[in-house]
């Protein structure tokens, strides 16, 4: 029944692409379970986002866009009934995602006899939890935002076992709609070379997300000529960063960037980096592209150390979507007055 499963997810996830329904079921005269055969079945659909801390305006509208597509299609996919339900992967206490909530959420649709999708994780390290849990029992699953490298090969900036640890099944059930870190960490050392840094120091957060990715712009700096002064992990949850931006200043780094998501430190880092550094160049990756980030007024960054912080993010710009893109921004804006929708 899951192989089942997977092809009509491929023939929704159509159908949502150009705005219509046309997932027909008629060859299929087999299977059993929760979806059944018969014409009007409602079939399910999960997110499992981070819903609370920092990630929280751009899961928001992560959430409202997978409601105006299955609105757009009448909440429909062919003869099926499709209906949506947004779990969270993340506490209130955390303000990020914890293992706890993801795997509780991926057990739920994992046990669901009518789920056919689960959209998420929002975070690299969340889908690690999750993947392994719902390739076991064949749910089709796809990311918006995952990059890391080593959720789908064994390219430089993977761990020892990665991929084949997500899959125990030997088959692959998941998708991801972004690129992975190999990009984004040669961008990120690209541009740095084009600024003119000469020596980097890394700071990453020692999740799967941010290790991997500080791997791949150490690989990628050392290529483009720059020395890497360093590539350590940091405790999330220390108070501040000074003895770091100390280090820094003694080693004489000329450009910083963080690898890791902005609830795990990120903006206590930048502060004490650019008040240790004045004259440093302060780089980050899609990890802290978020308001909680670089907004003072939703607890980010000052005003100042903003002006100094280039970040790099792994989703086209809306105007560069080609026309269908570009009139679902428009569709989404006049149904939820947001005049600026978050790419994701």
């Amino acid at each position: 029944m899951r192989v089942r499963w997977l092809t009509l997810f491929s023939c929704l996830l159509a159908a949502f692409a150009v705005g219509m329904t046309a997932c027909g079921d008629d060859d299929d005269d087999g299977g059993d379970g929760g979806g059944g055969e018969a014409g009007g079945e409602t079939l399910n659909v999960y997110s499992s986002l981070p819903l609370q801390g920092a990630s929280r305006p751009q899961t928001t509208a992560l959430v409202e866009g997978i409601r105006l597509a299955l609105q757009q299609n009448s909440g429909k996919a062919g003869e099926f009934t499709i209906k949506y339900t947004s779990l969270d992967d993340s506490t209130a206490q955390a303000g990020t995602w914890t293992p706890e909530a993801t795997s509780a959420n991926a057990r739920r649709v994992a046990q669901d006899d009518s789920s056919i999708a689960y959209i998420g994780e929002f975070n690299s390290g969340a889908s690690a939890i999750s993947l392994p849990l719902l390739n076991e029992a064949q749910i089709p699953q796809i990311s918006p935002a995952n990059t890391a490298v080593g959720l789908t090969s064994d390219e430089p900036g993977a761990d020892e076992g990665e991929p084949d640890k997500y899959y125990p099944t030997g088959e692959r059930h998941y998708v991801r709609i972004v690129p992975k870190d190999t990009i984004q960490g040669a961008a990120l050392a690209t541009l740095m070379q084009e600024d003119g840094c000469q020596s980097a120091y890394i700071l990453n957060d020692k999740e799967v997300y941010g290790a991997g990715l500080s791997r791949n712009i150490e690989s990628a700096a050392q290529e483009a000529g720059l020395e890497v002064l360093a590539n350590e992990g940091i405790d999330p949850k220390a108070p501040n960063f000074r003895s770091q931006a100390a280090t820094m200043k003694s080693e004489g780094a000329e450009c910083f960037v963080f690898s890791g998501i902005t609830a795990n430190g990120a903006v206590q880092l930048y502060k004490d980096v650019a008040a240790a550094l004045p004259d440093a160049q302060l780089y980050g990756p899609d990890g802290v592209a978020e308001s909680g980030f670089s907004d003072p007024a939703e607890g980010g960054i000052p005003a100042d150390v903003a002006s100094r912080v280039k970040v790099t993010v792994a989703t086209l710009s809306p105007d560069e979507y080609p026309p269908e893109g570009r009139k679902f921004f428009e569709d989404f804006e006049a149904e939820y007055g947001e005049p600026n929708p978050d790419p994701y």
